[in-house]
Protein backbone atom coordinates (compact mmCIF):
# COMPACT_ATOMS: atom_id res chain seq x y z
CA UNK A 1 0.00 0.00 0.00
CA UNK A 2 1.40 3.39 -1.02
CA UNK A 3 1.76 6.13 1.54
CA UNK A 4 0.88 9.67 0.51
CA UNK A 5 1.18 13.02 2.26
CA UNK A 6 -1.78 15.39 1.88
CA UNK A 7 -0.32 18.67 3.14
CA UNK A 8 -1.98 21.88 4.33
CA UNK A 9 0.32 24.67 5.55
CA UNK A 10 -1.49 27.55 7.27
CA UNK A 11 -0.79 30.63 9.35
CA UNK A 12 -4.41 31.75 9.65
CA UNK A 13 -7.84 30.62 10.84
CA UNK A 14 -9.20 28.18 8.25
CA UNK A 15 -11.73 25.93 9.97
CA UNK A 16 -13.88 25.43 6.88
CA UNK A 17 -10.96 24.66 4.59
CA UNK A 18 -9.44 22.32 7.17
CA UNK A 19 -12.66 20.30 7.48
CA UNK A 20 -12.86 19.97 3.69
CA UNK A 21 -9.16 19.03 3.53
CA UNK A 22 -9.71 16.17 5.98
CA UNK A 23 -12.69 15.06 3.94
CA UNK A 24 -10.45 14.88 0.86
CA UNK A 25 -8.05 12.70 2.82
CA UNK A 26 -10.90 10.37 3.76
CA UNK A 27 -12.01 10.26 0.12
CA UNK A 28 -8.49 9.26 -0.96
CA UNK A 29 -8.22 6.53 1.67
CA UNK A 30 -11.66 5.12 0.82
CA UNK A 31 -11.24 5.10 -2.97
CA UNK A 32 -7.56 4.26 -3.55
CA UNK A 33 -5.13 1.70 -2.23
CA UNK A 34 -3.21 4.26 -0.18
CA UNK A 35 -2.46 5.16 3.39
CA UNK A 36 -3.01 8.90 3.78
CA UNK A 37 -1.01 11.10 6.12
CA UNK A 38 -2.97 14.34 6.33
CA UNK A 39 -0.35 16.79 7.61
CA UNK A 40 -1.41 20.21 8.87
CA UNK A 41 1.58 22.53 9.33
CA UNK A 42 -0.03 25.10 11.60
CA UNK A 43 1.58 28.45 12.43
CA UNK A 44 -1.76 30.13 13.21
CA UNK A 45 -1.99 32.09 16.46
CA UNK A 46 -4.48 31.33 19.19
CA UNK A 47 -7.44 31.01 19.23
CA UNK A 48 -7.31 29.77 15.61
CA UNK A 49 -4.76 27.07 16.44
CA UNK A 50 -6.98 25.74 19.20
CA UNK A 51 -9.99 25.73 16.88
CA UNK A 52 -8.01 23.71 14.34
CA UNK A 53 -6.94 21.26 17.06
CA UNK A 54 -10.58 20.82 18.06
CA UNK A 55 -11.56 19.99 14.48
CA UNK A 56 -8.80 17.37 14.27
CA UNK A 57 -9.72 15.86 17.63
CA UNK A 58 -13.41 15.76 16.78
CA UNK A 59 -13.13 14.05 13.40
CA UNK A 60 -14.37 10.50 13.01
CA UNK A 61 -11.67 7.87 12.71
CA UNK A 62 -11.28 6.38 9.25
CA UNK A 63 -9.28 3.47 7.94
CA UNK A 64 -5.93 4.19 6.34
CA UNK A 65 -5.77 7.86 7.29
CA UNK A 66 -3.52 9.41 9.93
CA UNK A 67 -3.97 13.10 10.77
CA UNK A 68 -0.94 14.98 12.06
CA UNK A 69 -1.54 18.48 13.39
CA UNK A 70 1.94 19.98 13.83
CA UNK A 71 2.48 23.38 15.38
CA UNK A 72 5.74 25.27 15.08
CA UNK A 73 7.08 23.64 18.26
CA UNK A 74 6.75 20.16 16.78
CA UNK A 75 8.04 21.31 13.40
CA UNK A 76 11.07 22.96 14.96
CA UNK A 77 11.91 19.89 17.04
CA UNK A 78 11.76 17.68 13.94
CA UNK A 79 13.81 20.10 11.83
CA UNK A 80 16.40 20.51 14.58
CA UNK A 81 17.00 16.75 14.62
CA UNK A 82 17.13 16.59 10.84
CA UNK A 83 19.46 19.56 10.29
CA UNK A 84 21.83 18.29 13.00
CA UNK A 85 21.85 14.77 11.52
CA UNK A 86 22.48 16.25 8.06
CA UNK A 87 25.34 18.39 9.42
CA UNK A 88 23.46 21.45 8.12
CA UNK A 89 22.87 23.03 11.54
CA UNK A 90 21.39 26.43 12.34
CA UNK A 91 21.72 27.99 8.85
CA UNK A 92 19.45 25.33 7.30
CA UNK A 93 17.06 25.47 10.25
CA UNK A 94 16.73 29.23 9.77
CA UNK A 95 15.94 28.79 6.07
CA UNK A 96 13.35 26.06 6.71
CA UNK A 97 11.56 27.73 9.62
CA UNK A 98 12.19 31.48 9.39
CA UNK A 99 10.50 34.06 11.58
CA UNK A 100 8.93 35.69 8.53
CA UNK A 101 6.35 34.17 6.19
CA UNK A 102 7.88 31.93 3.52
CA UNK A 103 5.69 30.13 1.01
CA UNK A 104 8.60 28.02 -0.19
CA UNK A 105 9.91 27.08 3.25
CA UNK A 106 6.54 25.91 4.56
CA UNK A 107 6.22 23.52 1.62
CA UNK A 108 9.84 22.40 1.99
CA UNK A 109 8.96 21.39 5.54
CA UNK A 110 6.08 19.32 4.16
CA UNK A 111 8.50 17.64 1.71
CA UNK A 112 10.87 16.68 4.52
CA UNK A 113 8.07 15.43 6.76
CA UNK A 114 6.68 13.36 3.89
CA UNK A 115 10.10 11.73 3.47
CA UNK A 116 10.22 11.02 7.20
CA UNK A 117 6.83 9.31 6.89
CA UNK A 118 8.05 7.33 3.84
CA UNK A 119 5.38 8.88 1.62
CA UNK A 120 5.55 8.31 -2.13
CA UNK A 121 4.00 11.66 -3.06
CA UNK A 122 3.09 15.06 -1.61
CA UNK A 123 -0.31 16.62 -2.38
CA UNK A 124 -0.36 20.35 -1.58
CA UNK A 125 -3.41 22.46 -0.67
CA UNK A 126 -3.87 26.07 0.54
CA UNK A 127 -5.79 27.45 3.49
CA UNK A 128 -7.45 30.22 1.45
CA UNK A 129 -9.24 27.93 -0.98
CA UNK A 130 -12.12 25.47 -1.12
CA UNK A 131 -13.39 22.75 -3.42
CA UNK A 132 -15.94 23.05 -6.21
CA UNK A 133 -19.23 21.20 -6.02
CA UNK A 134 -20.73 18.98 -8.73
CA UNK A 135 -24.22 17.59 -8.12
CA UNK A 136 -23.81 18.53 -4.48
CA UNK A 137 -20.55 16.61 -4.02
CA UNK A 138 -17.09 18.10 -3.53
CA UNK A 139 -14.74 17.80 -6.51
CA UNK A 140 -11.46 16.52 -5.05
CA UNK A 141 -8.26 16.92 -7.12
CA UNK A 142 -6.73 13.88 -5.42
CA UNK A 143 -8.90 11.78 -7.77
CA UNK A 144 -6.63 12.68 -10.71
CA UNK A 145 -3.48 12.86 -8.64
CA UNK A 146 -3.62 9.30 -7.37
CA UNK A 147 -4.56 7.91 -10.78
CA UNK A 148 -1.23 9.02 -12.25
CA UNK A 149 1.35 10.42 -9.83
CA UNK A 150 4.57 8.40 -9.77
CA UNK A 151 3.53 6.00 -12.54
CA UNK A 152 5.47 5.48 -15.76
CA UNK A 153 4.22 7.96 -18.32
CA UNK A 154 3.49 5.10 -20.73
CA UNK A 155 1.12 3.58 -18.17
CA UNK A 156 -1.13 6.59 -17.60
CA UNK A 157 -2.74 6.86 -21.02
CA UNK A 158 -5.80 5.04 -19.76
CA UNK A 159 -6.18 7.53 -16.93
CA UNK A 160 -6.17 10.72 -19.03
CA UNK A 161 -8.37 12.08 -21.79
CA UNK A 162 -5.45 13.13 -24.01
CA UNK A 163 -1.67 12.93 -24.22
CA UNK A 164 0.99 14.88 -26.09
CA UNK A 165 3.89 12.76 -24.79
CA UNK A 166 6.12 11.15 -27.40
CA UNK A 167 7.00 7.45 -26.89
CA UNK A 168 10.59 8.24 -25.88
CA UNK A 169 9.30 9.74 -22.65
CA UNK A 170 7.29 6.65 -21.72
CA UNK A 171 9.76 5.30 -19.14
CA UNK A 172 9.91 8.55 -17.21
CA UNK A 173 7.80 8.90 -14.06
CA UNK A 174 4.92 11.35 -13.79
CA UNK A 175 6.43 13.81 -11.31
CA UNK A 176 3.63 16.38 -11.21
CA UNK A 177 -0.17 16.27 -11.38
CA UNK A 178 -1.99 19.55 -10.99
CA UNK A 179 -4.91 21.75 -11.78
CA UNK A 180 -5.55 25.44 -11.39
CA UNK A 181 -8.18 27.54 -9.63
CA UNK A 182 -11.27 29.57 -10.31
CA UNK A 183 -12.54 32.51 -8.27
CA UNK A 184 -10.46 35.42 -6.98
CA UNK A 185 -7.17 36.33 -8.66
CA UNK A 186 -4.30 34.30 -7.20
CA UNK A 187 -2.54 37.60 -6.47
CA UNK A 188 -4.77 40.09 -4.66
CA UNK A 189 -4.80 42.88 -7.24
CA UNK A 190 -8.52 43.06 -7.93
CA UNK A 191 -8.84 46.51 -6.36
CA UNK A 192 -6.00 47.85 -8.52
CA UNK A 193 -7.47 46.31 -11.68
CA UNK A 194 -10.90 47.81 -11.07
CA UNK A 195 -9.46 51.18 -10.01
CA UNK A 196 -7.07 51.80 -12.93
CA UNK A 197 -6.44 49.32 -15.75
CA UNK A 198 -3.37 51.19 -16.98
CA UNK A 199 -1.82 51.12 -13.53
CA UNK A 200 -2.71 47.43 -13.24
CA UNK A 201 -0.89 46.77 -16.51
CA UNK A 202 2.15 48.75 -15.38
CA UNK A 203 2.41 46.82 -12.13
CA UNK A 204 1.63 43.28 -13.34
CA UNK A 205 4.01 43.60 -16.30
CA UNK A 206 6.87 44.03 -13.82
CA UNK A 207 7.17 40.28 -13.51
CA UNK A 208 7.92 39.86 -17.22
CA UNK A 209 11.51 39.51 -18.42
CA UNK A 210 13.05 42.95 -18.84
CA UNK A 211 13.74 42.52 -22.56
CA UNK A 212 10.25 41.40 -23.62
CA UNK A 213 8.33 43.46 -26.15
CA UNK A 214 5.31 45.50 -25.08
CA UNK A 215 3.03 43.06 -26.92
CA UNK A 216 4.42 40.07 -25.05
CA UNK A 217 4.08 41.90 -21.75
CA UNK A 218 0.47 42.80 -22.54
CA UNK A 219 -0.28 39.15 -23.27
CA UNK A 220 1.32 38.12 -19.98
CA UNK A 221 -0.75 40.69 -18.09
CA UNK A 222 -3.96 39.26 -19.62
CA UNK A 223 -3.06 35.75 -18.52
CA UNK A 224 -1.54 36.55 -15.14
CA UNK A 225 -3.09 35.39 -11.88
CA UNK A 226 -6.42 34.42 -13.49
CA UNK A 227 -6.02 30.65 -13.24
CA UNK A 228 -8.73 28.76 -15.11
CA UNK A 229 -11.06 31.75 -15.22
CA UNK A 230 -14.62 31.29 -14.06
CA UNK A 231 -15.81 28.14 -15.84
CA UNK A 232 -17.15 25.69 -13.21
CA UNK A 233 -16.44 21.96 -13.24
CA UNK A 234 -18.86 19.84 -15.27
CA UNK A 235 -16.88 16.74 -16.27
CA UNK A 236 -13.37 15.39 -15.88
CA UNK A 237 -10.69 16.28 -18.40
CA UNK A 238 -6.96 15.64 -18.12
CA UNK A 239 -3.93 15.86 -20.36
CA UNK A 240 -0.54 14.18 -20.13
CA UNK A 241 2.45 16.18 -21.35
CA UNK A 242 4.94 18.65 -19.96
CA UNK A 243 2.82 20.74 -17.63
CA UNK A 244 2.70 24.45 -18.51
CA UNK A 245 3.56 26.34 -15.29
CA UNK A 246 0.82 28.87 -16.10
CA UNK A 247 -1.84 26.12 -15.95
CA UNK A 248 -1.03 24.72 -12.50
CA UNK A 249 -1.32 26.30 -9.07
CA UNK A 250 0.31 25.42 -5.76
CA UNK A 251 -3.08 25.07 -4.08
CA UNK A 252 -3.80 22.15 -6.40
CA UNK A 253 -0.77 19.99 -7.08
CA UNK A 254 0.92 16.68 -6.29
CA UNK A 255 4.65 15.95 -6.60
CA UNK A 256 6.55 12.70 -6.87
CA UNK A 257 10.33 12.38 -6.65
CA UNK A 258 11.31 15.82 -7.89
CA UNK A 259 10.57 17.42 -4.50
CA UNK A 260 13.18 15.12 -2.92
CA UNK A 261 15.84 16.21 -5.43
CA UNK A 262 15.47 20.01 -5.38
CA UNK A 263 13.69 22.16 -2.75
CA UNK A 264 11.60 25.26 -3.24
CA UNK A 265 13.25 28.66 -2.76
CA UNK A 266 12.97 29.62 0.94
CA UNK A 267 12.62 33.36 0.24
CA UNK A 268 10.77 35.24 2.98
CA UNK A 269 7.89 37.69 2.47
CA UNK A 270 7.80 36.83 -1.24
CA UNK A 271 4.70 35.55 -3.01
CA UNK A 272 5.26 33.08 -5.84
CA UNK A 273 8.44 31.69 -4.28
CA UNK A 274 6.88 28.21 -4.19
CA UNK A 275 6.37 27.72 -7.95
CA UNK A 276 9.92 26.78 -8.93
CA UNK A 277 9.41 23.04 -9.39
CA UNK A 278 6.81 23.67 -12.12
CA UNK A 279 9.48 25.36 -14.22
CA UNK A 280 12.10 22.75 -13.38
CA UNK A 281 9.87 19.83 -14.38
CA UNK A 282 8.87 21.55 -17.63
CA UNK A 283 12.45 22.37 -18.64
CA UNK A 284 13.73 18.90 -17.72
CA UNK A 285 10.98 17.32 -19.85
CA UNK A 286 9.56 15.37 -16.94
CA UNK A 287 5.97 14.20 -17.52
CA UNK A 288 3.05 15.87 -15.82
CA UNK A 289 -0.72 15.74 -15.88
CA UNK A 290 -2.92 18.85 -16.01
CA UNK A 291 -6.56 18.31 -15.02
CA UNK A 292 -9.67 20.44 -14.60
CA UNK A 293 -10.64 19.74 -10.99
CA UNK A 294 -9.86 23.36 -10.21
CA UNK A 295 -9.96 24.62 -6.65
CA UNK A 296 -11.87 27.79 -5.71
CA UNK A 297 -9.55 30.60 -4.58
CA UNK A 298 -10.72 33.34 -2.23
CA UNK A 299 -9.12 36.27 -0.42
CA UNK A 300 -9.20 36.50 3.34
CA UNK A 301 -10.46 39.64 5.06
CA UNK A 302 -7.10 40.28 6.73
CA UNK A 303 -5.61 41.37 3.39
CA UNK A 304 -8.12 44.22 3.17
CA UNK A 305 -6.96 45.88 6.40
CA UNK A 306 -4.32 48.60 6.21
CA UNK A 307 -1.71 46.37 7.87
CA UNK A 308 -2.64 43.43 5.66
CA UNK A 309 -2.51 45.57 2.53
CA UNK A 310 0.98 46.85 3.33
CA UNK A 311 2.32 43.38 4.18
CA UNK A 312 0.89 41.91 1.00
CA UNK A 313 2.25 44.70 -1.20
CA UNK A 314 5.68 44.12 0.28
CA UNK A 315 5.48 40.42 -0.66
CA UNK A 316 4.37 41.40 -4.13
CA UNK A 317 7.27 43.84 -4.49
CA UNK A 318 9.75 41.17 -3.45
CA UNK A 319 8.16 38.82 -6.00
CA UNK A 320 8.84 41.34 -8.78
CA UNK A 321 12.44 41.77 -7.61
CA UNK A 322 12.98 38.00 -7.45
CA UNK A 323 12.10 37.67 -11.13
CA UNK A 324 15.38 39.31 -12.17
CA UNK A 325 17.08 36.17 -10.90
CA UNK A 326 14.44 33.57 -11.67
CA UNK A 327 14.11 34.54 -15.32
CA UNK A 328 17.86 34.02 -15.67
CA UNK A 329 17.59 30.63 -13.94
CA UNK A 330 14.57 29.61 -16.03
CA UNK A 331 16.48 30.48 -19.18
CA UNK A 332 19.42 28.35 -18.11
CA UNK A 333 17.10 25.46 -17.19
CA UNK A 334 15.41 25.65 -20.60
CA UNK A 335 18.76 25.67 -22.39
CA UNK A 336 20.00 22.69 -20.37
CA UNK A 337 16.86 20.65 -21.11
CA UNK A 338 17.52 16.90 -20.97
CA UNK A 339 21.00 17.53 -19.49
CA UNK A 340 19.22 18.39 -16.22
CA UNK A 341 18.51 14.67 -15.73
CA UNK A 342 20.73 11.70 -14.98
CA UNK A 343 20.25 8.21 -16.42
CA UNK A 344 17.53 7.48 -13.81
CA UNK A 345 15.52 10.55 -14.88
CA UNK A 346 16.46 12.32 -11.66
CA UNK A 347 17.35 16.02 -11.59
CA UNK A 348 21.01 16.96 -11.15
CA UNK A 349 20.78 19.38 -8.18
CA UNK A 350 24.30 20.76 -8.63
CA UNK A 351 23.35 22.16 -12.04
CA UNK A 352 20.34 23.97 -10.58
CA UNK A 353 22.35 25.34 -7.66
CA UNK A 354 24.98 26.55 -10.12
CA UNK A 355 22.40 28.44 -12.18
CA UNK A 356 21.06 30.06 -9.01
CA UNK A 357 24.52 31.19 -7.88
CA UNK A 358 25.32 32.44 -11.35
CA UNK A 359 22.23 34.67 -11.28
CA UNK A 360 23.40 36.47 -8.15
CA UNK A 361 26.05 38.17 -10.28
CA UNK A 362 23.45 40.07 -12.31
CA UNK A 363 23.37 43.86 -12.13
CA UNK A 364 20.54 45.49 -10.17
CA UNK A 365 19.55 47.94 -12.92
CA UNK A 366 16.31 46.16 -13.88
CA UNK A 367 15.25 45.93 -10.24
CA UNK A 368 15.99 49.59 -9.62
CA UNK A 369 13.69 50.34 -12.55
CA UNK A 370 11.02 48.04 -11.07
CA UNK A 371 11.12 49.96 -7.79
CA UNK A 372 10.96 53.27 -9.66
CA UNK A 373 7.83 52.15 -11.52
CA UNK A 374 6.11 50.92 -8.38
CA UNK A 375 6.88 54.23 -6.68
CA UNK A 376 5.58 56.34 -9.57
CA UNK A 377 2.44 54.25 -10.21
CA UNK A 378 1.43 53.95 -6.58
CA UNK A 379 1.98 57.62 -5.81
CA UNK A 380 -0.25 58.43 -8.77
CA UNK A 381 -3.02 56.24 -7.33
CA UNK A 382 -3.02 58.02 -4.00
CA UNK A 383 -4.53 56.71 -0.77
CA UNK A 384 -2.90 53.69 0.79
CA UNK A 385 -1.08 52.95 -2.48
CA UNK A 386 0.76 56.25 -2.05
CA UNK A 387 1.25 55.35 1.61
CA UNK A 388 2.92 52.10 0.59
CA UNK A 389 5.21 54.01 -1.80
CA UNK A 390 6.28 56.17 1.17
CA UNK A 391 6.89 52.99 3.21
CA UNK A 392 8.98 51.50 0.39
CA UNK A 393 11.17 54.52 -0.35
CA UNK A 394 13.67 54.21 2.54
CA UNK A 395 13.86 50.43 2.16
CA UNK A 396 14.97 50.23 -1.46
CA UNK A 397 18.60 49.22 -0.89
CA UNK A 398 17.56 46.73 1.77
CA UNK A 399 15.06 45.09 -0.61
CA UNK A 400 17.54 44.93 -3.48
CA UNK A 401 20.05 43.19 -1.22
CA UNK A 402 17.40 40.83 0.20
CA UNK A 403 16.30 39.69 -3.26
CA UNK A 404 19.89 38.78 -4.15
CA UNK A 405 20.48 37.11 -0.78
CA UNK A 406 17.31 35.02 -1.15
CA UNK A 407 18.70 33.43 -4.32
CA UNK A 408 22.01 32.69 -2.61
CA UNK A 409 20.07 31.05 0.24
CA UNK A 410 18.22 28.94 -2.33
CA UNK A 411 21.50 27.64 -3.75
CA UNK A 412 22.71 26.86 -0.23
CA UNK A 413 19.56 24.89 0.52
CA UNK A 414 19.85 22.94 -2.76
CA UNK A 415 23.39 21.94 -1.76
CA UNK A 416 22.12 20.53 1.54
CA UNK A 417 18.84 19.07 0.28
CA UNK A 418 19.97 15.49 -0.42
CA UNK A 419 21.53 15.28 3.05
CA UNK A 420 18.40 16.72 4.63
CA UNK A 421 16.19 14.22 2.81
CA UNK A 422 18.42 11.32 3.86
CA UNK A 423 18.39 12.54 7.46
CA UNK A 424 14.60 12.92 7.41
CA UNK A 425 14.17 9.32 6.28
CA UNK A 426 16.55 8.13 9.01
CA UNK A 427 15.03 10.27 11.79
CA UNK A 428 11.37 9.57 11.06
CA UNK A 429 8.62 11.56 12.73
CA UNK A 430 7.83 10.76 16.35
CA UNK A 431 4.25 11.99 16.09
CA UNK A 432 3.48 9.36 13.42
Amino acid sequence: MRRICLALPTNRACAGTLSDFLEEGEFAAANFDVEVFAVILDSAPEPAYGEHAGIVAGRRRSRNIVVLHLGETEQRAFLHRVTEAADAGEPALGLLLPREISYGACTDRAFLIARALRCDSVHRRDSDSRYQLSNGRKVFPVHHELASIGRRAADVRGHVTSSSLAPEHGDKPVVLVGGSFIGDLSVDLGDLRSRDRAAYHDIVSLWAPHDWTDDRKAELVEQSFTGAGIEPFTEDRSEAGFADPMRVDMCNVAFHGIQEQVPLPPATDTIGSDYFLFHLAHSARLPGIVHNRHIVNFHTGERKTDAGFSAYQLRLTKFFLSMLYFHHIYGRLAAAGAALLDHRHRVRPALVAGFARESTGLADDANVERLDRIDKTYRGLGGRYAGFAEFLAPRREELLAAARRDIGDFATLIDAWERLMTASAAQGLDRA
